[in-house]
């Protein structure tokens, strides 16, 4: 099995990818652990800010030298220069906003997973001919489970994945595995603004196991 589709058998198996930026570069890294101790094997990076590709790639020598077996992507990538830089820096897939051409042509190249963001059928279609096998739902919380559930059916070789809006709770994760959805993406319900700014890792770990546990409880 090549390493794409490794990815994407190991996504549906966590069936959930935490996403999240810090422009300081201990917190960053400190939050890589702190998932990882959760039982994290797979981190969406966002590349939101002017020391994303620093932090990124400590974060690598971080994965390469302590945590073998962690998958990190990067989000945000929006066309081919930053897929590039990422993809040199060590990134193992890659999440787009959008659905960006260029940045699959790229990925291609690299025989690297890219995953487009979509939000009408029009675009999963065309996301779909260009050879997506995963698509990112986004922002899930304005598209809903019901969106998700009412395409389902027309895309029975696609793999999706809300991102935006997913919360916590139990009853929210159920109505998207429900919908037929593989994993959920979750950032500020994960790992929130207020437990970055207080740099209270024991939480986020803890938030993340809880998390794991109630998308495990919910997918049976």
């Amino acid at each position: 099995m090549n390493k794409k589709d490794s990815i994407l058998k190991k996504i549906p198996e966590q069936a959930l990818l935490p996403l999240y930026f810090d422009k300081d570069e201990t917190v960053s890294l400190e939050v890589l652990k702190a998932l990882y101790k959760a039982g994290i094997r797979m981190v969406e990076y966002t590349n939101r800010g002017e020391a994303a590709l620093s932090n990124f790639k400590k974060m690598v020598a971080l994965r390469d030298s302590e945590m073998k077996d962690l998958l990190l992507g990067i989000g945000t990538i929006k066309n081919k220069e930053m897929a590039s830089t990422y993809i040199a820096a060590g990134a193992d897939f890659i999440i787009c906003p959008g659905l960006v051409e260029e940045v699959a042509e790229v990925a291609d190249k690299h025989e690297m997973l890219w995953i487009p963001g979509c939000m009408t059928p029009s675009e999963i279609i065309k996301a779909e001919n260009m050879g997506a096998k995963m698509i990112k739902l986004f922002p899930g919380d304005m598209l809903g489970p019901g969106f998700m559930g009412a395409i389902k059916s027309l895309f029975p070789n696609l793999l999706f994945m809300p991102t935006g809006g997913v919360s916590l709770d139990k009853e929210n994760i159920k109505a998207w595995f429900d919908a037929g959805v593989c994993a959920v993406g979750m950032g500020s319900k994960l790992v929130s603004k207020t437990l970055l700014q207080e740099k209270n890792y024991s939480k986020i770990q803890e938030t993340a196991v809880k998390a794991l546990a109630v998308v495990k409880e919910v997918k049976g």
